[in-house]
């Protein structure tokens, strides 16, 4: 109860965030003095003792402890000063606490009586011998209305339920009078059942100009759309409110939550008039204003560090009701560059990777081809048709042309858990090494790289994903999030293969279509705890792991099917594909024939070597307001910790000490601190993070504790480049983005 009671002290007569005071002086001071004029609006200006501020506190603080049923307690202040500074006490003398000994009821309606005692059972939180708390009070106010309005009590209001308390008791006791009045001038309430409903749609501006396209459904529901951009039909299922029923304020807001759900509608507003004061029936009137139907919105990300910069840029267009039934369409792309500064040429000529996506789905709100009603009752159900391309190139290196396309079914269980069924996707990938880069590879012996890239193959699987709490993410609370799939591919291709008698390849896999195919099973499952403090401060705790196992027709995991570890979103003190696997260590590929030719393969390698079967990722995150105002929006910090590795199933020559095992687990943990500003506009997050590396895998012993050298780190960064030659050693990773890292 001690921080409900602080939430009760005026704001103003708190203590000052030491750093939101000290960016208010900043600004707004001079050779230690405050400025004239108008103050800057940035950190937060000092707290003065306000004494009527105190006195509201003090009676504020003494009600919170009356409704905790301290009806005796009694709040005195004790202020003491001292250079400039205040310290003010309140000190609460509680008194007894009220125990409830008898509750009555006063119900003239004997139809809300019945009605109400049949169902108190279920959600009273009122019961003889518990102490008084009118938090109880008020919720069972609140299910009194939910019951009622269920009930078809539309008139139903809230203050028609009042509750008298007898303190006079003695030892302590009180007792409880609820009374449910009757309407004014009325000896009972009324039962109203549903008529005809109307659903008229604007155009996107509000205006209803010109004549609109109309329909009647089921002879009660009449549609007048001026849009001329929609369906009655699909829309009919996700109206809830039908003729003849009973009036339910359940249904009507089941009615909006679906109908926003569309992500259609812009404005909806649901009206109810009686049809007359003698006939106790409602007609209903449905007042909707879509959004624009086509969109557009651009994001990006920039990475840099010494040597290497990189962005990415992706725009995605909509269409939020492409055949007049809501449907979605989007057309995504996306563009990823990586650049090494160190490069000779010109900005083209220093190009190391390009990594370019475009993908359209379309998004329809059934489940193609299921009947299955009860789900529009747990949120909109979608059937998702997909495709993408994406050509990715490493120059001089590598080559990847992936084509997948898929149905997947997208549902809500309750308005916490989600489900996505993939249970089909089709994936076509032509993969190709630089034949020069492919030969050296060959003549050292280094297999691994050829199998995982240097390939042709086509890819049937099915896949499930689950969320749970995924609608809580932009809200500042305390909650839980997780999130997990489930990856199986090549067990139809088996079966196929192997019921036509396809054909194998030379070494001994087995095709379909003239293609071999991948076997694998990959899951990977992100666990949060979010926990809120007030204000706009949150710490946030987030557990990632994954696992990805080849088996059958495969004895590796695909490049793009493999884990990787850093980048921003991930362990932000490494560039993404820049850590583990395990304690791996560049400096080990291939025994040099020469020098030169090792330097040129550890380049050519970069991006390519360091992926793993086994992920496992960890973060700490506490968020915190900056400053209020800035530029129309918020400007928020974070501090940050974050933790893991990936690894390999098995040992590989190629990655040495790469592989995961238990007596070396904790060596492996790679752990990056940093500091983050997010200037939050409300629609989107501009993000800026640094990473610091504290514990590096890639050492043995006390020099993985990198940060020891951070303040001397010229000797070490040399010592890396004589090893790692041309890798340089890189203490802090920059990441700028848009959006929550997580």
């Amino acid at each position: 109860m001690s921080e409900q009671a602080y939430q009760l002290v005026q704001n103003d007569i708190r203590k000052n965030s030491w750093f939101n005071l000290i960016l208010y002086n900043l600004f707004n001071t001079k050779r230690g003095k405050y400025k004239g004029g108008e103050p800057k609006n940035i950190g937060e200006a000092p707290h003065l003792l306000d004494s009527s501020l105190v006195d509201i506190s003090r009676s504020e603080i003494e009600k919170l402890m009356k409704t905790k049923g301290y009806f005796d307690a009694k709040v005195k202040i004790t202020i003491k000063t001292e250079k400039q500074r205040a310290w003010i006490t309140f000190v609460v003398d509680s008194g007894p606490r009220f125990k409830i000994q008898n509750i009555s009821y006063v119900i003239p309606d004997k139809e809300v009586s019945n009605l109400y005692h049949a169902n108190l059972s279920s959600f009273t939180h009122l019961h003889k011998g518990q102490t008084y708390d009118e938090d109880s009070l008020s919720y069972d106010r609140d299910q009194t209305y939910l019951l009622l309005q269920h009930n078809g009590y539309y008139e139903y209001l809230k203050p028609y339920m009042r509750v008298t308390v007898d303190t006079s008791k003695k030892n302590n006791q009180a007792d409880l009078k609820i009374f449910i009045d009757n309407p004014p001038g009325k000896d009972k309430h009324t039962i109203y059942t549903i008529n005809n409903s109307t659903i008229q749609i604007r155009k996107s501006d509000a205006t209803m100009d010109g004549i609109p396209d109309t329909a009647i459904l089921a002879s009660q529901y009449h549609f007048m759309d001026y849009s001329k951009h929609f369906k009655a039909k699909p829309l009919r299922k996700y109206l809830f409110i039908k003729k003849e029923d009973k009036f339910d304020g359940t249904k009507s807001k089941l009615t909006y939550d679906r109908l926003y759900a569309l992500n259609t509608f812009k404005s909806l507003k649901i009206d109810f008039q009686k049809v007359s004061d003698s006939v106790p029936r409602l007609d209903v009137f449905y007042d909707m204003i879509p959004n624009k139907r086509m969109n557009n919105r651009i994001e990006g990300e920039y990475q840099f560090n010494t040597g290497r910069t990189g962005f990415k840029i992706a725009n995605t267009y909509s269409n939020r009701n492409l055949f007049g039934g809501s449907e979605l369409f989007e057309l995504n792309t996306r563009y990823n560059v990586l650049f090494d500064a160190t490069a000779q040429g010109s900005l083209f000529d220093r190009i190391l990777i390009r990594d370019f996506n475009i993908g359209a789905s379309i998004s329809v709100p059934a489940l193609i081809p299921f009947s299955l009603p009860r789900l529009g009752k747990n949120g909109v159900p979608y059937t998702i048709f997909g495709s993408n391309l994406q050509i990715f190139d490493q120059k001089n290196i590598f080559s990847n042309r992936i084509f997948t396309n898929s149905v997947a079914y997208k549902w809500s269980e309750n308005v916490y858990k989600q489900h996505l069924v993939t249970p089909i996707s089709i994936e076509y990938r032509i993969g190709k090494l630089d034949s020069v880069f492919k030969q050296e590879l060959l003549s050292r012996g280094s297999n691994l790289f050829i199998k995982t890239n240097d390939r042709t193959f086509i890819n049937l699987g099915s896949q499930y994903a689950f969320t749970y709490n995924g609608t809580k993410l932009r809200q500042l609370g305390n909650f839980v999030y997780f999130s997990g799939a489930l990856n199986i591919a090549g067990n139809s291709s088996n079966l196929l293969s192997k019921i036509f008698d396809f054909k194998t390849t030379s070494d001994g896999k087995r095709t379909i279509f003239g293609l071999p195919y991948e076997q694998y099973i990959k899951t990977e499952g992100d666990f949060r705890i979010y926990r809120f403090f007030g204000g706009d401060r949150q710490l946030v705790m987030r557990l990632n792991a994954g696992m990805g196992i080849p088996y059958g027709n495969s004895n590796q995991l695909a490049f793009e099917k493999a884990f990787f570890a850093g980048g921003p979103s991930g362990i932000r003190a490494w560039e993404a594909r820049r850590l583990g696997p395990g304690g791996y260590n560049r400096a080990s590929i291939l025994q040099p024939t020469s020098i030169d030719t090792t330097i040129l393969l550890r380049k050519n390698l970069r991006y390519l070597d360091q992926i793993g079967e086994i992920k496992l990722e960890g973060n700490l995150e506490y968020r915190f307001k900056v400053i209020t105002k800035l530029l129309g929006g918020k400007l928020k910090g974070a501090i940050f910790t974050d933790f893991g590795n990936i690894w390999r199933l098995r040992p590989d020559p190629t990655n040495s000490n790469g592989e995961i095992k238990i007596n070396t687990f904790f060596d492996h943990l790679a752990i990056g601190s940093g500091l983050g500003l997010r200037f939050d506009v409300n629609y989107f997050v501009i993000r800026v993070d640094m990473g610091v590396k504290v514990k590096d895998p890639q050492f043995v012993g006390s020099d993985q504790w990198v940060i020891s050298h951070f303040f001397k780190k010229q000797a070490f960064k040399d010592n890396y480049a004589q090893t790692n030659n041309p890798d340089s050693y890189n203490f802090v990773q920059w990441n700028f983005g848009i959006g929550m890292p997580f």
